[in-house]
């Protein structure tokens, strides 16, 4: 065994044989050695620190690393040539340039080496032992991402080269999202190997789920595992995928990742993470110990704090971690909070719940990881307002993979604030239909009644709302044919929400 694989076999075996403690000491010590290395190495940081009169030198413990400022796109990257931002201040060396969505203004170009697919390989190895089928393979991975400027095809196309160069028997096959060339893999190559993993989109995922059996596919007897990233879904979801896929294990098979173009692969969802999350979703009182008291349902992934550090910071997530252009108590855009396993377990004890035993009733008591967590909220472009009060696209989104919607409905929509002509704000949402459905006013009705019955369950400021207002408090619903361009145009990110 090479040198190379040594060191990542070791690592493999750190995530399941360390407590928290460990990874405690690591995420201040490795936040700490890059910032030290970026004050000195990094032109633009350099700057940054100088402008707000910080001397690196004077920071020596985690308690002064909290004290330094943020930086994020608008006062550091956009700030800076991007030449002066890499390590060395330069671009001479080999790069991958991958864009931001541009979903929150103008695209940003990250440039990235070797190092966040190496990072991300981890996760695929993670993965890839953790499966429920224990075949040995061989294990086709269809890449359902899309292939263009984007981070997700590519980096998850490399890390899963890298993983199966280590030794694992995997093939790869890359059609983005061209549902076609997916459905004729899981038709003619699937049937050869003993697991298939698809990765995709959440959405693009459903679709998959939905349309598969039309193409005469059975999913069930491919051994069908998923790994998704881009946005959170809820556990309703999951179960939604799970019974659609014919998945054998909700925790060993299913996996969300928390990752953005800034910096790759930051965090993902383990066996410990999910169980922890549906434990918390069965209480509201467990939910709020863990989470605080919102509507919204957070992702909970645990990340590893050789590669990367999160600190919350007034609600906000702030991340350190390496890169070409290393990133210093970086706000990502993202709201939620971080916490240890330690004091996960014992908010669970406090409400007489035995983690480890259910674990054990779980099957993954041999799966468990005491990284630490970090939880995280959709982002403000995953809500909008009405009447001055917030409507959550999740809220929506879990009606519409109900029966008997489902059977009608892809489970996409978009929905706006708009305002009529005499100036009142009311609700729009445009949902699309599955293929070959026509909408009518019983389904109209029928979808009417589901969204309205759920606002009023999860918001009681809806429903106060729609006492008040009466049906003006009413979504308009429009219903689009599949696929359309303007609200469901295919191979790029659902906007849940336009504004």
């Amino acid at each position: 065994m090479n040198i190379k694989i040594r060191r990542e076999k070791r690592i493999l075996n750190l995530l399941h044989k360390k407590s928290w403690n460990f990874w405690a000491k690591e995420r201040e010590k490795r936040a700490l050695k890059i910032f030290h290395e970026a004050a000195i190495r990094v032109p633009a940081y350099k700057n940054f620190l100088k402008k707000n009169r910080i001397n690196s030198e004077h920071i020596r413990t985690f308690k002064d690393f909290q004290k330094v400022p943020t930086t994020s796109k608008q006062n550091y990257l956009k700030h800076y040539p991007i030449e002066s931002l890499p390590w060395d201040g330069t671009l001479k060396k080999p790069l991958v340039f991958t864009s931001t969505s541009g979903s929150t203004g103008k695209p940003f170009y990250f440039p990235r080496g070797h190092r966040l697919d190496w990072e991300y390989s981890i996760l695929a190895e993670f993965f890839l032992k953790n499966s429920s089928y224990k075949s040995g393979g061989p294990v086709l991975v269809i890449i359902g991402f899309g292939m263009g400027v984007w981070i997700g095809g590519l980096i998850t196309y490399q890390a899963f080269e890298i993983a199966g160069n280590r030794g694992y028997p995997i093939s790869i096959i890359t059609p983005g999202i061209n549902k076609k060339e997916i459905f004729n893999a899981l038709k003619n190559l699937s049937p050869h190997y003993k697991e298939t993993i698809f990765i995709g989109y959440p959405p693009f995922l459903k679709d998959i789920l939905d349309e598969a059996p039309d193409e005469g596919i059975n999913l069930k007897k491919i051994n069908f595992r998923v790994l998704s990233a881009a946005e959170a879904y809820t556990e309703k979801f999951r179960e939604y995928i799970v019974k659609k896929g014919g998945i054998k294990n909700l925790y060993l098979d299913t996996l969300n990742i928390y990752g953005t173009a800034d910096i790759g692969a930051m965090a993902w969802e383990t066996p410990t993470a999910i169980l922890i999350r549906r434990l918390a979703m069965k209480d509201p009182h467990v939910f709020q110990s863990i989470f605080s008291k919102i509507n919204k349902t957070p992702t909970l992934a645990q990340y590893n704090p050789l590669f990367i550090t999160f600190e919350e910071k007034d609600g906000e997530i702030i991340l350190t971690g390496n890169n070409t252009i290393p990133l210093i108590r970086y706000a990502v855009g993202d709201h939620g909070g971080i916490t240890t396993f330690s004091e996960i377990i014992e908010k669970l004890k406090k409400h007489k719940i035995d983690f480890y035993k259910e674990a054990k009733a779980a099957g993954i008591e041999n799966h468990i990881t005491q990284l630490p967590f970090v939880y995280v909220y959709e982002r403000n472009d995953f809500s909008t307002t009405l009447y001055g009060l917030q409507i959550y696209s999740e809220t929506i989104r879990e009606v519409l993979i109900d029966e008997p919607l489902d059977r009608f409905l892809t489970g996409k929509f978009s929905m706006a604030t708009k305002f009529n002509n005499k100036q009142d704000q009311y609700l729009e949402i445009n949902l699309e239909l599955r293929k070959n459905r026509l909408a009518n006013k019983r389904l109209e009705k029928l979808v009417l009644s589901k969204i309205m019955s759920n606002l009023e369950l999860k918001n009681s400021e809806f429903k106060e709302l729609h006492q008040y207002l009466g049906d003006r408090a009413l979504p308009r619903l429009i219903f689009w044919p599949a696929e359309h361009a303007l609200h469901f145009k295919l191979g790029v990110k659902q906007k849940w929400v336009k504004k």
